[in-house]
């Protein structure tokens, strides 16, 4: 529920740790008194229990333990010693807005960054930065409000899906578990459908836009009633209770919303006006802000970019042009990547396909008791370069990944870097075998920070179609250092030049496993028969990429698979492909369980091409098609 009292909202819930070391100086001086002050208490208290204790009646047994209860209540051994059983300290109560697939917290936050090697440090690939207030060049930047994201369970204040990929670690697009029948033959239901998205001419070819595009993956939001009742929500949905909406961006420049239940709509489209092919993402702190960018430059002349909206009423917020005559890639400003929102500090990060990182500080003002939202932006701008690397290569089109105040991503020359988003430096950076678009994830475990990504099939050869490999990669983030690399052979049709450009490889975002599988990591390639032909979905053996299982597809897919799991803790994974098809597979071996066709109500017939990635809430799987629809199906 909102706080009427308050005009603005700030983060009651969590302050993710920062690291300083002057705190655990402080830290340790602290511990070493209060170890002191314990060992003097227990030898007082020892010399009184000893000196009040009653006597074993035969202290000459010593075939079982015998224990005694001093004056004071306390169990004392034999010996004298007092016996303290310790009281295990509870696990925190799980909110209703926090995702039970990340609870309890696992990542301790406490990881430094480490030294790179010389080849990967700034210096030694010749990086060049540039950081912008305004078109003001800054030297020597900090930010006055710092970033510092935590564990990912703490990443929002109102419940659901609410970026691509769910969080600032990119590792969760499911929210809820489901029961799964066992002796059901089939476990997937289409329920429902919208078949209505339209299409929107491409600024460069002759073939319109149609449906929904990659990445394209819905959100999920599960707002709190007091903030559902100032929304522009239909009535018969707006006194809905536990209303669940969904939020998907189309490529005919619309974006949807409808109630996950019964997919009908919940209010009338948002009308961006430009194709829009990635994922938009809704504000954590459940404010009715939407965050969302421009695949194409086919709206309004010379607005392309991306845009805030308020969700109260789609007043426009705010718009960053793309068209930045400080990029180095100044004559393409499109945004396929994912924003995302540090609640803390009130900032808004998002990557640009112009090659800046635009970082916004909000200043949001939000006031539930009286409807009144605005937003006051301050926009940081970062750019990059490396020695070797032209300026029209560097657009960025992977989502960042966060963790504390460091930022992963990939652009597409190929580059993975790292960057301190509270200095806007470059941590490292390393070229990759080929392009990227993958979204990196990343996973805390054992002290140590990790990545995980891979690349696609683009320009290891100057032909239209060729078979080239797909790398996957395992990374120490706070190093660069390859953890572990592997492969898998990939077929691609590199078609830029004519407008039928379908890469293979690696499109969709691994899965980093979680319970009954957190010892792999998942991932999909997709070409893996031919052109435009098969897909293979491996599971890895985390700690030393040994293959434990995959499973073969016919058709390509360029969706991400998504991890679910059962009442009882069973994952599964479930897949979409390029004919419609949506495959539910046990993740514990990979074998099929059941797979089913989508298709639409009025034509049956019509192909269902899915490139979008899926998100699965309360047992219901929503997906985008290039089909023109929008598509519910039951998991049970």
């Amino acid at each position: 529920m909102g706080k009427p009292e308050n005009v603005r909202y700030e983060n009651q819930f969590y302050r993710p740790r920062r690291v300083n070391n002057n705190g655990l100086v402080i830290l340790f001086f602290v511990t070493m008194a209060l170890i002191v002050t314990t060992v003097i208490l227990a030898v007082a208290v020892y010399k009184k229990g000893k000196k009040d204790a009653k006597a074993p009646e035969d202290p000459s047994n010593t075939s079982e333990q015998v224990t005694v209860t001093d004056t004071n209540g306390q169990t004392v051994d034999p010996t004298g010693i007092i016996v303290v059983t310790p009281t295990p300290t509870p696990a925190p109560t799980i909110e209703e807005y926090q995702n039970k697939h990340l609870y309890p917290a696992k990542a301790n936050m406490d990881v430094l960054i480490g030294k790179p090697q010389d080849k990967y440090s700034p210096s030694g690939r010749g990086t060049v930065q540039t950081v912008y207030n305004g078109e003001e060049k800054v030297t020597g930047y900090k930010r006055e409000d710092e970033i510092h994201m935590g564990d990912p369970l703490y990443y929002q204040q109102v419940g659901g899906i609410l970026t691509f990929r769910g969080t600032n670690f990119r590792n969760c697009a499911t929210w809820g578990t489901f029961s799964l029948d066992p002796a059901k033959e089939q476990h997937l239901e289409q329920i429902w459908e919208y078949d209505k998205i339209g299409s929107l001419k491409s600024s460069s070819w002759s073939w319109p836009w149609f449906g929904t595009g990659w990445t394209g993956q819905p959100l999920a939001v599960k707002w709190s009633y007091d903030v559902q009742q100032l929304m522009n929500i239909y009535p018969e949905k707006k006194s809905k209770q536990n209303l669940t909406e969904i939020i998907i961006a189309a490529m005919d420049g619309y974006v949807y919303f409808f109630d996950l239940e019964d997919g009908q709509k919940t209010r009338d489209p948002l009308k961006v006006g430009a194709t829009i092919k990635g994922t938009p993402a809704v504000d954590p702190r459940g404010y009715p802000l939407l965050y969302v960018g421009q695949g194409d430059d086919n709206g309004e002349k010379g607005k392309i970019g991306f845009r805030i909206f308020s969700l109260l009423n789609f007043d426009l917020l705010h718009f960053q042009c793309g068209l930045d005559s400080r990029a180095y890639r100044s004559n393409w400003g499109a945004c396929d990547s994912s924003p995302i929102i540090c609640a803390d500090a009130d900032t808004l990060i998002y990557p640009n396909e112009n090659g800046m990182i635009y970082t916004v500080k909000l200043n949001t003002q939000f006031n539930v008791s009286t409807g009144m939202l605005s937003i006051n932006p301050q926009t940081i701008a970062y750019k990059y370069i490396f020695d070797g690397v032209e300026g029209k290569q560097l657009g960025i089109e992977s989502s960042m990944a966060i963790y504390d105040h460091y930022g992963w991503c990939t652009d597409n020359a190929g580059n993975l870097i790292c960057i301190d988003l509270n200095t806007l430096e470059m941590i490292w950076s390393r070229r990759l075998d080929d392009d990227s678009d993958v979204t990196p994830v990343i996973e805390e475990d054992n002290g140590h920070v990790y990545l995980y990504t891979g690349t696609e099939v683009d320009w290891q050869r100057d032909e239209l179609d060729y078979q080239g490999a797909s790398y996957t990669y395992k990374f120490d983030a706070m190093t660069g250092e390859v953890v572990w690399q592997t492969s898998q052979p990939c077929c691609t049709h590199n078609g830029k030049n004519s407008g039928d450009d379908v890469n293979g490889g690696m499109l969709g975002t691994p899965v980093v496993g979680k319970g009954s599988i957190s010892n792999l990591v998942i991932f999909s390639y997709c070409m893996t028969k031919g052109t435009y032909s098969g897909n293979l979905v491996v599971a890895y053996d985390k700690n030393t990429g040994t293959e434990v299982w995959k499973y073969e597809m016919k058709m390509y897919s360029w969706s991400s698979p998504v991890d679910i799991y059962d009442e009882n803790g069973n994952a599964y994974i479930l897949i979409c492909d390029s004919i419609g098809q949506v495959h539910l597979v046990d993740a514990s071996d990979g074998h099929r369980l059941s797979y089913i066709r989508m298709t639409r109500l009025d034509n049956p017939d019509a192909q269902h091409n899915t490139e979008s990635s899926p998100i699965v809430v309360d047992g219901i799987m929503v997906v985008g098609t290039r089909g023109q629809s929008i598509i519910g199906v039951k998991i049970s």
